[in-house]
């Protein structure tokens, strides 16, 4: 018993080391890509990159997982990561690294996987939940933290790609030396895209719209801040607020998505969100402090829209139909996460640094439109027959899949003991 709660832990403080080093990873490169002159424009680009390796990993890992095993996967892509993290430092260059940022995407995707695989396997019915909790507060906490580090040295030099280097490789001690075997990999069924439309439009457009809005806040908060002229330490700070601001969120979202009409409040959150970046776009004065507290509240209502849109999403969906739409949904997002940066970068270069927040603006007060909008061509789904609310992690998908299945499982038997 103890050696599993051990285990545990290890994994957990495994996915704080990794999930720190990308956090330093994204805000760092956001500033040298400045430093360095590379257009708000190329620089959205490169960030978005990460997006589309996220997405080519995650049809790939299970594939390599079955021929060669967790381990082997887990430490063949945690040295490419940390070599890959060096290697911005050796080729200061837009293209290389839009490559260099595909093959992390691909890397930290794949760990995540196995990750996610053992921690499940580690979890019963009972304490699943719990677990998940527990892995989405050492992911948001130390993907939060890790901005902070740029702190640590002059972003122009070797030392901070090296510490984000470091990180990464310090995910794989936990992993290499758990004494359990590793668990048995059960790849999941799909949802196509065209699937989850007809099934739930507003869900899949909320994904879209959280994926490219949080891609956007989270890549390019250094960029902003560096075009503002505020130093590195207030730069750590405004790229840590808009992840902390989702973190305090998610969980008061989600409690009263649970008690009203999941539509509702999705529309609400969304068009709260569009109000306060349209305000911070034309009235946030440059002042550190105050854009700080305005990338904390924007980020704050952006964040919760990917758990609200699920929850929506499976409002619509058969049981059994569930745990195969997270992945679906799951491609929504990384679909938005390649388009945001982009899309943000594009309005930096037209519109100066207000474009960082003119385009949450704009996406989010669509979302809330089309949110809306389909309230008048759907009825509301009862309050009974509601699901409840799973705060989802924006990674493999595996622990939440789990999560989905023990309440679906409950949901079924429920009826059956009464």
């Amino acid at each position: 018993m103890i050696a599993a709660i051990l285990s545990v832990w290890a994994l957990l403080v495994g996915i704080a080391f990794l999930m720190a080093g990308s956090g330093l990873q994204g805000a760092l490169l956001g500033v040298r890509a400045s430093a360095e002159g590379f257009s708000v424009l190329a620089t959205g680009l490169v960030m978005s990159s990460y997006y589309g390796g996220f997405l080519v990993g995650s049809l790939a890992t299970p594939r390599l997982i079955r021929r060669v095993g967790h381990i082997r996967v887990f430490g063949a892509l945690a040295s490419l990561a940390s070599v890959t993290a060096l290697l911005h430092a050796l080729f200061v260059d837009p293209a290389v690294w839009s490559v260099l940022r595909i093959v992390t995407g691909f890397c930290y995707i794949g760990l995540f996987i196995v990750a996610e695989s053992w921690l499940n396997d580690r979890s019963t019915n009972e304490t699943r939940g719990r677990l998940l909790s527990l892995y989405m507060m050492a992911m948001t906490g130390a993907m939060a933290a890790g901005p902070l580090l740029l702190n640590l040295g002059p972003p122009t030099g070797f030392d901070l790609f090296i510490a984000a280097s470091v990180m990464v490789s310090l995910a794989v001690v936990p992993v290499a030396l758990t004494a359990y075997a590793a668990p048995r990999f059960e790849e999941q069924d799909r949802f196509t895209i065209r699937q989850l439309v007809e099934a739930s439009p507003l869900g899949v457009a909320g994904c879209l719209v959280n994926g490219a809005t949080a891609g956007a806040l989270i890549s390019l908060s250094a960029v902003y801040g560096k075009a503002l002229g505020l130093d590195i330490a207030e730069i750590s700070y405004l790229s840590s607020a808009a992840i902390i601001g989702g973190a305090v969120l998610v969980w008061p979202a989600g409690r009263l998505s649970d008690r009203f009409d999941r539509r509702l409040v999705l529309t609400g959150v969304a068009l709260t969100g569009g109000l306060l970046a349209l305000s911070a776009a034309l009235f946030a004065m440059p002042a550190a402090a105050v854009q700080i507290v305005a990338a904390a509240a924007v980020g704050g209502f952006s964040m919760p829209l990917y758990s609200l849109s699920v929850a929506h999403t499976n409002d619509h969906l058969q049981p059994r139909q569930m745990v195969a739409a997270s992945s679906g949904l799951l491609l929504a997002g990384g679909l938005g996460g390649m388009a945001g940066p982009v899309m943000a970068g594009g309005a930096m270069e037209l519109l100066g640094p207000s474009g960082f927040f003119w385009f949450p603006a704009g996406a989010m007060l669509l979302l809330a439109c089309f949110a809306i909008y389909r309230m008048t061509r759907r009825a509301a789904v009862p309050g009974d027959r509601q699901r409840d609310f799973v705060r989802m992690p924006r990674t493999s998908g595996v622990m939440a899949r789990a999560a989905l299945r023990d309440r679906m499982d409950r949901d079924i038997a429920g009826p059956a003991r009464r």
